[in-house]
């Protein structure tokens, strides 16, 4: 951080440059490219996966991800901000899906399982832990005869209405 103090040195020499100088510290391990392909071949791998690939501990990988503005969204890093090609390719699928539905009335072989399913099962998830596979499919059986037809039924009409959202934002991430 560079204080008044500093400035004061700097112009008092004659350095008028108003940008930071370089400064020393361990040298990068590991390029930006290297974690961005590692990425683009699978989105889902874990800042313990990653940092192991990279041979970097998990908070190098972390930092790096946040300078390149990656969050993780379902389990997915993704771009905090959508680059262009993604938000067309977003916006496209949603248009395509929208004339689909208008033709067809209904979409059968889709489920709206990201936005509905999915974040109505995290709330009964929030604090349960399982101690086998055989545990937590007993628990999904379970949580899904829970539920009555008119939940799945709200969530494939509301499925058009999610379209819209996508493509009134221009392709962006809502919430």
């Amino acid at each position: 951080m560079v204080t008044c103090r500093d400035w004061f040195r700097r112009f008092k020499n004659n350095d008028f440059q108003l940008e930071d100088k370089e400064r020393s510290g361990a040298p990068k391990k590991f390029q930006d490219k290297e974690l961005e392909q590692l990425l683009d071949e699978d989105p889902s791998q874990t800042l313990p996966e990653l940092g192991k690939i990279l041979q970097v501990d998990e908070s190098t990988v972390s930092k790096r991800l946040k300078g390149l503005g990656m969050i993780q969204k379902q389990e997915h890093w993704v771009p905090y901000k959508l680059k262009p090609r993604d938000v067309e390719r977003r916006f496209g699928t949603c248009e395509l899906l929208l004339q689909r539905q208008k033709r067809k009335g209904f979409l059968p072989d889709i489920a709206p399982s990201d936005f509905h399913l999915f974040r109505s099962m995290a709330h009964g998830l929030a604090d349960r832990r399982f101690h086998s596979y055989e545990e937590a499919q007993k628990w999904i059986d379970s949580w899904i005869a829970s539920k009555d037809m008119s939940f799945f039924r709200r969530g494939i009409h509301v499925l058009p209405e999610r379209w819209v959202k996508v493509v009134s934002s221009d392709g962006q991430y809502f919430k």
